[in-house]
This record gives C-alpha cells, sequence and structure tokens, in this order.
C-alpha cells in the first residue's frame, strides 16, 4: 500500500504521522517551507529535502549518513514504528523521495506511504488545512541502513558492460536524448549509456495523482529490456527517480526501491 488516497488519510489521520515534503524545481522560484508555513494539512510536520540530505558534498539530494537520519527522525518525533503518510505540493512529485530515504533507512515499507494527489487534491476535495505551528516531542530514531537500495557510479558505469539490472531515467525525452540543456550549470546533455527513457510525467495525471496500475503496468512493457532484472531508477538530482521507484512498486509488490543517488547531476558532469 505504497499510495494512500485522501479519504484514507482523512479517516485515519490522527493515527498516523504526516511529513510534508514540498520540495520545488530551483526555477519555480518557489519555497517549499514559506508555502508550508501558509497552509498544510493539520498536524503536518514539514521535511526540508535539501537541508536533511548529506550537506558536505555539491551533488544535490544525496543520502546523508545513518546518524544524521537518526538525529532528523528524532528531532521530527518520529517513531520506528509509526505509520508515516508523505505528501507534497510539487509538481515533481517530491513526497516520492521521502518515501524512498525513509524506506533506505530501514523504516517498514508497510507503514510509509505517498498520498496520491498530495496537498493539491486534498485542497480540491476542500479537506482540512492550516497553518498551525507543529509541537513535536523528541524520539528515539534508530536505523538499519540498507545499502543495496543504492547505485553509486562506479556500480553504474561496471553495469554497462556487465548487464545485472536495467537502469531508468525519469528526466524527459528531450533532457534523456540529449536535445536540450540540462537546467542545472555544469551539466552536459545525454544520458547514461545502455539505459532507457521513461519520463516521471506520463504516469502522473494532470491532478497529481498516479495513472492506473494497468497503464503503469503498460509503460513498463514498453521498455525493451530483460525485465526479470533488478531495476535502478535515475533521474537529474534523485527526486524524480523515486517517483518511477514507487510506480514500480504498485505493479511489483516484491520491488524494493532502488536509485542511483547521484544520478546526471554526477554523471553528466563536465
Amino acid at each position: 500500500m505504497s499510495l494512500v488516497d485522501t479519504s484514507w488519510l482523512e479517516n485515519n489521520i490522527h493515527k498516523v504521522k504526516i511529513i510534508d515534503c514540498s520540495w520545488h524545481m530551483p526555477q519555480t522560484q518557489r519555497n517549499g517551507f514559506e508555502e508550508y508555513k501558509v497552509e498544510h494539512i493539520p498536524n503536518a510536520i514539514f521535511f526540508d529535502l535539501d537541508k536533511n540530505s548529506k550537506l558536505d558534498t555539491d551533488l544535490p539530494h544525496m543520502l546523508t549518513d545513518i546518524k544524521s537520519w537518526e538525529s532528523i527522525m528524532s528531532n521530527m518525533g518520529i517513531e520506528n514504528n509509526d505509520q508515516i503518510v508523505v505528501y507534497d505540493n510539487s509538481d515533481v512529485i517530491s513526497s516520492c523521495r521521502c518515501w524512498y530515504n525513509l524506506i533506505y533507512y530501514g523504516h517498514d515499507p508497510k507503514l510509509v506511504h505517498v498520498l496520491d494527489g498530495g496537498l493539491k487534491k486534498w485542497k480540491k476535495e476542500n479537506k482540512a488545512t492550516d497553518k498551525n505551528d507543529v509541537i513535536t516531542k523528541t524520539s528515539t530514531y534508530l536505523c538499519k541502513e540498507k545499502i543495496e537500495l543504492v547505485k553509486n557510479k562506479k556500480q553504474i558505469d561496471d553495469n554497462i558492460y556487465q548487464k545485472e539490472f536495467n537502469v531508468v531515467d525519469a528526466r524527459s525525452r528531450e533532457r534523456f536524448e540529449g536535445k536540450v540543456a540540462e537546467p542545472r550549470i555544469g551539466l552536459r546533455s545525454g544520458s547514461i549509456k545502455n539505459s532507457f527513457c521513461l519520463p516521471f510525467s506520463e504516469i502522473i495525471n494532470e491532478d497529481n495523482t498516479f495513472v492506473s496500475k494497468d497503464k503503469i503496468q503498460k509503460k513498463f512493457e514498453s521498455l525493451k529490456f530483460e525485465h526479470e532484472k533488478n531495476i535502478v531508477f535515475s533521474c537529474g538530482s534523485g527526486v524524480t527517480a523515486s517517483v518511477l521507484a514507487l510506480a514500480y512498486s504498485l505493479i511489483n509488490a516484491k520491488y524494493m526501491p532502488t536509485i542511483y543517488d547521484g544520478s546526471w547531476a554526477e554523471y553528466g558532469k563536465n
């Protein structure tokens, strides 16, 4: 149950911890935290995707170390046995990156959900929002890192020849094919050799909900690779790769989200 709908959250709002993981591409000139302070789902705790990533690197959104993650979760009042719903107010469905992070650091995948349609759908249905400060009680959160769920550049390079897993890129086809410049300065255009393209936007509806499982299935079936191999997702900076990872988990219950953390921000460096 990676996805939950707005009715489910409304009915279970006092039984779950709610995280607002709204993050926007820099060119949008939107600030997720400033928007959160104006309006959010009641009791939602803000998760800053930039600040809660590895800070001593020039690569965006890289996984931080275990101790830092334990501190982040503890300061947010998250317990290891909490049922969590993550949502966002972003066109890049940034909640999926927080979903991936939680699973990577050992939270039970059965307890981590993304709100289908996010704040956009919640507000469209006139469900309650507020701007109240959320007071959290510090917890003691403990991690169990699942290093098999992340790939580094060497593993990606080795796989070009070893072909142990399939790499699927969530960026637009124009970016994947190198027809347009990358939005991030200092990156060449193009894609990882032998990778496949499935733009995340093709599995998201206009209201920010995911398309049906049948449509997701057809999208993945259209990728001409050996489907019995594991899939590793990539994108620009690890955010929309997580959208595809969640989508694939909807049609493959055994799949554990696996991300090339550096993504094109690392691989495409000039």
